[in-house]
């Protein structure tokens, strides 16, 4: 009980200096932790603002760092007592998941765009019938704006918005695609920028875009139901060692214990996590099917 209770508080302690350490001194005290991680704040502040989210660079580097210390922090606890084990496991906690808040924004961000495309097969439609209606472009896409949730409200209204500052509706709708990299979004914007200027029947583009974004889907998801299982079992056999390692702990600790408190077992881990990270790679790189 008392060797819990000494693990628990000098965790405590260490979250709690760096706690207040980062909220007084903020940058300056860890200026050195800063040039290591601009990077990845930099891009996750970047990532953030195009998801419309606002939030300051100051806040996302403490929670970053307070993220670091925490790896490291559970690094040293899982091998406690053995002092030396767990800063080398911490050091390997914080070395292969230094960028995972970045990757699990740059998910959220592609699942937003994801959302986008969906929603413009609506929008499209919605757009396609205010223009038979006599709307011009800019009063369709408000239209689509004002009827349709977000992310396509946001960054309709984003365009719109830049063309009441001054900027052109086709640099608006460039910049859109920038924001929002994907082909039927490229589509879109491209249509509507040449037959601005050439001429044409918008409202038959855009049908034509939507039957072709719905087909898309349609396929898509039939791919994504053909490899469900491939996903499956490359998450079973990626998470059946941990849930293996954590049963025979929980069972005969006595005989785990060693690959975890001496330098055999320290190699034999990160052999094993070695070839789960190539055999995960694998496996996704076998179910990712490009449409």
């Amino acid at each position: 009980m008392l060797p819990t209770i000494l693990k628990i508080a000098a965790l405590g302690w260490v979250f709690g200096v760096m706690f207040i350490g980062l909220m007084i001194n903020g940058q300056r005290l860890y200026g050195w932790m800063g040039q290591k991680t601009g990077g990845q704040v930099a891009e996750m502040c970047r990532i953030l603002d195009l998801m419309f989210i606002e939030i300051t660079a100051e806040k996302v580097f403490r929670w970053y760092i307070l993220y670091l210390v925490g790896l490291f922090s559970l690094g040293v606890f899982l091998l406690y007592p053995s002092l030396g084990g767990g800063i080398v496991f911490g050091v390997v906690f914080v070395l292969m998941l230094w960028k995972v808040p970045c990757m699990m924004m740059r998910i959220l961000w592609k699942r937003r765009i994801s959302r986008f495309v969906l929603q413009m097969v609506d929008g499209l439609s919605l757009m396609s019938n205010s223009l038979r209606s006599g709307l011009n472009v800019p009063q369709a896409l408000q239209l689509v704006s004002d009827e349709l949730p977000n992310p396509i409200s946001q960054e309709f209204s984003l365009v719109l918005s830049q063309n009441k500052l001054g900027t052109t509706l086709e640099e608006g709708l460039s910049n859109l695609s920038v924001r929002m990299p994907h082909d039927d979004i490229e589509m879109f914007t491209t249509s509507v920028n040449i037959l601005k200027e050439t001429g044409g029947n918008l409202a038959e583009t855009f049908d034509s875009i939507s039957f072709t974004i719905r087909e898309r889907i349609k396929i898509e998801s039939k791919i994504a139901a053909m490899t469900s299982q491939g996903v499956l079992q490359g998450v079973i056999v990626v998470l059946m060692p941990f849930a293996l390692g954590a049963i025979l702990y929980t069972l005969t600790p006595e005989k785990i214990t060693p690959m975890f408190t001496t330098l055999p077992g320290w190699v034999m881990l990160f052999v094993m996590v070695t070839l789960q990270v190539i055999g995960a790679f694998a496996i996704w790189k076998i179910v990712q099917v490009r449409v």
